[in-house]
């Protein structure tokens, strides 16, 4: 992922993935992940080109990328922990995790630490919830997650 692109390669990969996958059923969803894949987040010069190749309104487009948590507007950190903010996460002490990891990280969710090393985000529901709290660093899922189990995945997202 390359966060410093021309804006005509990033044109040029988003018309690659959407020629790719335009013929899917419902290929807007498909589309924006691979795109995210790609870029680390969706760019907004992307928008227009999506709107145009599958013939939707750029406010179509931008509804769904600004609807769903999962899609960022910004390049996130080297990792990414995402902490759930569900019901079952939330009455096992998830709210009190998430103001440590704020205050361990110095940050809110949606952002990301000065130094690019972590972005925090809400997540609501890892399907866990009989392991709650629980939380996802880098894609991998961590369940029970109390205070020490929270210092560690910090500390590994810190390296």
């Amino acid at each position: 992922m390359n966060i410093h692109l021309a804006r005509a390669d990033v044109t040029e990969r988003t018309l690659k993935i959407v020629g790719e996958l335009k013929e899917l059923e419902g290929p807007l969803l498909p589309i924006l992940h691979e795109i995210q894949e790609e870029f680390g987040y969706v760019p907004e010069e992307c928008l227009p080109v999506i709107a145009r190749e599958l013939n939707l309104s750029r406010a179509e487009v931008y509804g769904v990328v600004t609807f769903y948590h999962d899609f960022r507007n910004h390049p996130a950190g080297r990792h990414v922990l995402k902490l759930c903010r569900a019901e079952a996460c939330q009455s096992m002490g998830g709210d009190r995790l998430a103001e440590r990891a704020k205050a361990l990280l110095g940050i809110d969710f949606h952002e990301t630490t000065p130094d690019g090393a972590v972005t925090l985000e809400p997540v609501y529901c890892l399907g866990l919830c009989s392991c709650s709290p629980s939380a996802m660093l880098d894609g991998e899922v961590h369940g029970r997650v109390d205070d020490v189990g929270l210092d560690a995945l910090v500390a590994e997202a810190r390296r």
